[in-house]
């Protein structure tokens, strides 16, 4: 519940997305550098708003888009009210806020964004005290807008909605085509300093100069290619062969605890190597959090991607409502019944859009990390994490294919491996706990290899 004093400080800002935050950073920063640089700028002003709260009772309110209010609060902290933006323009959205606070019962409310690096504790206290005196404060900004406006309550009657209606938001006109609507309706103000905004890769020198830091840019579009190890010495060598390598390329193997070289050879290929448990969803997931590229890809050790994989992972990820994807599968193996597994497995993934582990699953950390990453299961957790990501969007089957071993449809008999595979996702579907079915399925497969 809003605790409601007589001031309170609207903060509009952005969950720190990669992609989706600092657009015009891109370009030369990066998906991750961009929101790099969101959250040091958000936290940069959020040291002055936290200054302002020592010197004066106020209500501080942040009006957010993008993620949801627990990564909010995780990000910023409880200290915090936290609500979503209303839809609309800029315009809708900043009137919408004022309206929302003094329905609260505030007198006075001042609202800011979170890309103007100069707004200093002591510039947000004299815009609460110039509201002591006059009916709106503006901050102006270089680029023909504002940073800030403030209200008193009386004055919104007469206020709106001509002071956000009729505006070219975006534009060097904002500031003078609102103060000429201010003109119109009577009412007083008074201007504060003059300050620089951060939105484009030319401003970067003004966030170096007040901030002391310099943006770092993230390779865009790299990519990290991990792979779960168990015992994969006789693979592992000519899986990462086959890689290549480059600067926007990160290798990563996570071992489960290998006893036959497998990360020593791993460490000679110059792969990245870290050990944890022997858990797929665990192991993936180390590797995952210790990724530098904006795109993951989740390879198994007796799996080969194709030539050139990186540009057709980067170029399916960048079309609208692709949420992950991943590639045919073709079966290193002249045995006919094989020739079937993989015409049922490539009709699964593009008609039901639903490919698995095998056929090198690839996402955006972004989204990865959003969804939680796999899910803690013994199996089936490449299934649920497909699951969860079609929510998202679609499932893209690139055309070329990943070429897999057929060791584990060998071990027991094609079609016995394949009806046991089958028996495994009928109980799933069924409710069945994955950790029962791992172990029936352990005990069915005996020392097969996975």
């Amino acid at each position: 519940m809003i605790r409601c004093l007589r001031e309170q400080l609207i903060i509009f800002t952005r969950y720190p997305t990669p992609g989706q935050t600092k657009t015009r950073m891109i370009p030369l920063l990066g998906e991750t550098g961009a929101a790099e640089l969101q959250r040091q700028m958000t936290g940069h002003l959020l040291s002055n708003v936290r200054g302002l709260a020592q010197r004066r009772p106020l209500n501080v309110e942040i009006r957010f888009d993008g993620g949801n209010r627990s990564l909010m609060q995780n990000w910023l902290g409880p200290e915090f009210v936290y609500r979503r933006q209303d839809p609309g323009d800029l315009g809708r959205r900043m009137a919408r806020a004022l309206a929302d606070a003094f329905d609260c019962g505030v007198d006075q409310t001042v609202l800011i964004g979170s890309d103007i690096p100069g707004i200093t504790t002591e510039i947000l206290q004299r815009a609460f005290e110039g509201l002591a005196q006059t009916d709106l404060v503006f901050g102006p900004a270089n680029d023909g807008g504002y940073y800030l406006i403030g209200m008193q309550k009386a004055a919104i009657d007469r206020a709106l909605p001509e002071l956000f209606s009729g505006i070219s938001w975006g534009t060097a006109k904002v500031l003078s085509q609102t103060l000429a609507a201010v003109a119109n309706s009577g009412l007083t103000f008074f201007l504060l300093d003059r300050l620089d905004d951060v939105d484009r890769p030319e401003d970067l020198p003004v966030w170096e100069r007040i901030s002391g830091l310099i943006p770092t840019a993230s390779p865009r579009g790299r990519i990290s290619v991990i792979i779960p190890t168990l015992n994969e010495a006789g693979n592992i060598t000519q899986t990462l062969s086959l890689l290549g390598g480059g600067r926007n390329l990160e290798i990563i193997v996570v071992d489960g605890g290998s006893e036959d070289g497998t990360v020593e050879k791993a460490r000679s290929m110059g792969a990245t190597v870290l050990t944890t448990t022997a858990s797929k969803a665990r192991q993936m997931n180390s590797g995952a959090a210790a990724a530098s590229g904006d795109i993951l890809v989740f390879l198994h050790a007796d799996t080969q991607l194709p030539v050139n994989f990186e540009e057709s992972i980067q170029n399916s990820l960048a079309q609208n409502r692709m949420a992950a994807g991943a590639f045919r599968l073709r079966i290193d193996s002249e045995v006919p019944a094989l020739r079937f597994i993989e015409r049922v497995a490539n009709w699964r993934a593009r008609r039901l859009q639903m490919p698995y582990g095998d056929q090198a699953i690839f996402v955006s950390k972004a989204l990865f990390d959003e969804i939680g990453g796999f899910p803690d299961f013994p199996i089936m957790e490449d299934f649920e994490l497909i699951r969860r990501l079609r929510k998202k969007g679609t499932i893209f089957i690139l055309p070329q294919c990943v070429l897999t071993s057929p060791r584990r449809w060998l071990y027991f008999g094609v079609f016995k491996t394949w009806l046991m595979n089958q028996a495994i996702i009928a109980g799933y579907y069924l409710g069945i706990p994955p950790e029962r079915l791992a172990r029936w399925y352990r005990r069915h497969k005996g020392l097969a290899p996975d």
